[in-house]
């Protein structure tokens, strides 16, 4: 250690109090944390591996801002984890990990606050793959699913899907804010109270939720679970996006937990989707879970999973330990970045004078194109014609609506953003 000489008793008695240790594990964090900031600058070339986010408009001058998957790299402890395995030379069948319940269960405890138990873990290969699987293990044929729009497509299409009906309950714009240019929901209980059926046995809940990007209240949870109660439904709540809260004063609630503080009853409802796609682009190596706290729901649901569901991919296990044990670093440094490139598009699209989410996590802003639609039809179709590729929001229940994917690297973003604005100022001026 350079900085001490043995004649300076200061210095001595800064080392003997930890105070120049803390000082310097501060400066290797700052350290740490610029490194891995300037990672999210590198311009990869996902089209080399056949990224389906590039795949769409390939040979086009098209940028795709569209599917929920991040152009950053991936995390280093993952990238390491992952050439150990490859190094390895192994890619036959996979079990879970010995300790991998154990990460998961304490991650659970240190982020949520919520004790899980080793058995009520399910694995599973993907996430619309469980809410699939849901619908069947909690419906009989022909029943009714309840879920809110917009919403991610899956949930919407889930139930036709495996023989079941979806009641679809709009969220409610907030006019008075949308008047300002932001654009808010919330949820009417009423309507989803005049929505629900004598056959309607499951809640299909996006938390936090996709694509508004905005998180339930408690106030909001603690209704939403009387309800369930009250109608004697099961919940699935997928809460994919849960590790992307941009502002972290607000910690993420896991519904499950808002049903265990009941009752270990109203607990048994539940079904809690997750997985590390998302927060650390994993989803190309199919790895998730189900928490599924009562034991005969979970017979049932691994009951439909008999031989139709693949194993999740050995690699995903290997990444997901890695993620969990020295994923958090990166995790930080990748919530700075998206807080800023949130902030920017929230700038870019107020200058468009095209109301939007500012939300509150995931890495997608949802955008109100309606005032352009009179004129040129489908929003997204035209923003596409004018090279930015983002999602019509016709898919997620919601047409004249566009979903914009802000997870890219910098001169990528600032192109899109250039070409959207240009696009906005013609329209505006008639051209």
């Amino acid at each position: 250690m350079h900085f001490l000489s043995s004649g300076d008793a200061r210095h001595e008695e800064l080392a003997e109090s930890g105070d120049l240790l803390h000082s310097l594990a501060r400066l290797e964090l700052s350290a740490l944390n610029q490194n891995l900031a300037a990672t999210f600058d590198t311009p990869l070339d996902r089209l080399r591996w056949s990224a389906t986010k590039w795949e769409k408009y390939r040979g086009r001058d098209v940028i795709p801002l569209w599917i929920a998957d991040m152009d950053f790299p991936v995390a280093p402890a993952i990238e390491r984890a992952v050439m150990a395995h490859v190094q390895h030379g192994n890619y036959g069948y996979t079990s879970p990990p010995a300790d991998l319940a154990g990460d998961l269960i304490a991650h659970h405890a240190q982020h949520y606050d919520w004790q899980i138990e080793p058995e009520w873990i399910v694995w599973l290969s993907g996430l619309v793959l469980g809410i699939n699987l849901a619908v069947k293990a909690c419906c009989g044929e022909g029943g009714s699913v309840l879920t809110f729009s917009p919403v991610y497509p899956p949930f919407l299409s889930a139930a036709p899907m495996q023989g079941r009906r979806t009641l679809e309950v709009p969220l409610t714009i907030d006019e008075a804010a949308l008047a300002r240019g932001d654009l808010r929901y919330h949820i009417d209980f009423a309507r989803l109270e005049a929505a629900c059926l004598p056959d309607t046995r499951l809640l299909l809940l996006c938390h936090p939720h996709n694509p508004v990007g905005s998180l339930f209240t408690r106030a909001d949870l603690d209704a939403l679970a009387d309800f369930c109660v009250h109608h004697d439904l099961c919940v699935c709540s997928d809460e994919v996006h849960c590790d992307l809260i941009l502002d972290g004063s607000t910690p993420h609630v896991p519904f499950a937990r808002v049903l265990a503080e009941r009752s270990p009853a109203d607990l048994a409802r539940s079904i809690t989707l997750h997985g590390p796609g998302k927060v650390f682009n994993l989803a190309g190596l199919g790895i998730a879970w189900a928490i599924i706290p009562d034991a005969a729901l979970r017979r049932r649901f691994r009951a439909v999973m008999q031989r139709l569901v693949p194993a999740p991919c050995c690699f995903g296990f290997t990444a997901l330990q890695a993620a969990l044990r020295d994923g958090e670093p990166w995790r930080q440094a990748l919530l700075a970045r998206l807080r800023s490139q949130r902030d920017q598009v929230s700038a870019a699209l107020d200058a468009m004078s095209l109301p939007h989410s500012h939300p509150e996590a995931t890495y997608l802003t949802w955008i109100d194109g309606r005032r352009l639609t009179a004129k040129v039809g489908n929003a997204a179709h035209w923003f596409e014609q004018h090279g930015v590729g983002l999602s019509d929001g016709a898919d997620f229940g919601a047409p004249g609506f566009v979903r914009l994917n802000f997870a890219a690297t910098p001169s990528v973003l600032d192109e899109a953003l250039r070409r959207m604005l240009e696009a906005v100022y013609r329209f505006d001026a008639g051209r």
